[in-house]
């Protein structure tokens, strides 16, 4: 079984069954030992691209085929979709290898009847590259902005009713992005420097000009997992956005912080970390699979002072009150779609409606855990107003806590004027922190949204 024949299974598996990428691909990759790291970053980016790309390649399909893309055999469907995204994006690749290879698909798995068929139709927009034809952007915003990047109309109509038509474009682009990888510095076993030269030595291709001072990216590693610093605990593997949240929560050492909705425990790690292994997260889960994964993290990163516990953030127990607590809520995670591209093929409008109640619900039960004088964070990776300021408006207005200025809070690459009225806006975040006071404080971060309340 070749790169591609995996690939296309890979896809089968997420189109039949709605499964996540990242799953179908670690799965898939993990059954295929003998594949270099070469060959599992060519499977990868078929995938990934697919998926990213999925409505402007059926888009180009259907300008084509006679046969509308709906109506093919899934193996079929399926085959032809990479094919045009290795065509569209990937030029480095022939043009008659991926032609060649899409057909050779078709007749090993008993589809010789229309091989002839996937050939032409890639053939003919190979042929026709430059002269495909896409929605204006001018009699068609919309459609222009959902063919181009693959985006649900749905979803850019909603976004359109919070941003005009430059700023939804520019969330798009950014969307439309390969993600970069970074790293959360284990401060209690090493420093970002020495960490650096750690993974220098394992060969990884290191990028330190991050954000923060706890961070680094990293390039050329196929499976961190298997690297001997990770199984050390020297890092956890973290995107900025979700580490700044945790820099903004500033929790003191010796405190008691309740982390509400923590899998997969990247801010519980991060926040026993900046507690200098003093006081005790209490992180929750509502699933026992996930909390086991989070408990495997603490001892791996050698946190002592991380309880983990089995709770349904929703539901209204009696319970401690802490001094910090963390509403990292379930969300769309429109903000993710980077990393995730199925979710903007999976979500619906109905699904936002429906997390934004859940989180009102969450939210009431968090404050209720939070001791005089101490600080809620609300934290989603969602681009969404229902899930986001109009959840936080709901909140001031039925909840005392009050907005706090941040700005000091903030690393120097990070400076927004709005962080003294308790917002800002940045990319992969949706962050709030409130103080049990009167009110709370918006944070918008870029593409995501934050929000910072406390006294």
């Amino acid at each position: 079984m070749n790169e591609r024949e995996i690939a296309l299974y890979i896809l089968m598996d997420i189109f039949k069954d709605g499964g996540y990428n990242n799953i179908a691909l670690r799965k898939a990759l993990n059954a295929h030992p003998e594949m270099t790291n070469i060959q599992k970053a060519f499977v990868t980016e078929i995938v990934n691209g697919t998926l990213r790309n999925l409505i402007r390649i059926d888009y180009i399909i259907n300008q084509f085929s006679k046969t509308p893309v709906k109506k093919m055999k899934p193996f079929i469907r399926t085959n032809m979709r990479m094919g045009i995204y290795q065509l569209i994006f990937m030029d480095k690749i022939p043009q008659s290898a991926v032609c060649n290879e899409a057909v050779k698909l078709a007749k090993k798995h008993k589809f010789a009847s229309l091989s002839g068929f996937v050939n032409g139709i890639l053939r003919n927009v190979a042929r026709n590259i430059d002269n495909i034809s896409y929605p204006n952007k001018e009699k068609e915003p919309v459609k222009y902005l959902s063919v181009n990047y693959s985006c649900p109309e749905w979803i850019i109509e909603y976004w359109l009713k919070s941003y005009d038509f430059e700023t939804v474009n520019k969330i798009c682009i950014a969307n439309n992005k390969a993600p970069s990888i970074s790293l959360c510095v284990n401060t209690l076993k090493n420093t970002k420097e020495e960490l650096a030269n750690t993974l220098k030595d394992e060969g990884v291709e290191i990028d330190m000009d991050t954000l923060l001072p706890n961070s680094l990216y990293v390039r050329k590693t196929s499976n961190i997992g298997e690297l001997e610093s990770y199984k050390k605990g020297l890092f956890h593997i973290m995107d900025e956005s979700s580490m700044l949240a945790t820099r903004i929560l500033n929790p003191d050492e010796n405190s008691v912080v309740i982390d509400v909705c923590s899998a997969p425990g990247g801010k519980t790690f991060a926040t026993a970390e900046i507690m200098k292994n003093t006081g005790k997260v209490i992180s929750r889960d509502i699933y026992e699979h996930k909390a086991e994964l989070i408990k495997e993290g603490a001892d791996r990163l050698g946190l002592t002072n991380v309880e983990v516990q089995v709770r349904d953030a929703s539901e209204d127990k009696e319970d401690i009150e802490a001094d910090f607590v963390l509403v990292d809520a379930p969300c769309s995670g429109l903000g993710l779609v980077r990393k995730k591209p199925d979710i903007k093929n999976n979500k619906t409008m109905a699904d936002v409606e429906e997390l934004a109640s859940l989180q009102r619900k969450i939210l009431a039960v968090a404050s209720k855990k939070v001791k005089k004088d101490g600080i809620l964070v609300y934290s989603t990776c969602t681009v969404s107003e229902k899930e986001n300021i109009e959840n936080v408006r709901w909140f001031v207005d039925n909840f005392d806590f009050e907005p706090v200025d941040f700005s000091e809070l903030l690393p120097e690459k990070v400076k927004y004027e709005t962080a003294k009225k308790g917002y800002i806006e940045m990319g992969k975040l949706n962050l709030a922190i409130a103080h049990e006071y009167d009110g709370c404080g918006f944070i918008d971060v870029d593409i995501y949204e934050t929000w910072l309340c406390g006294e």
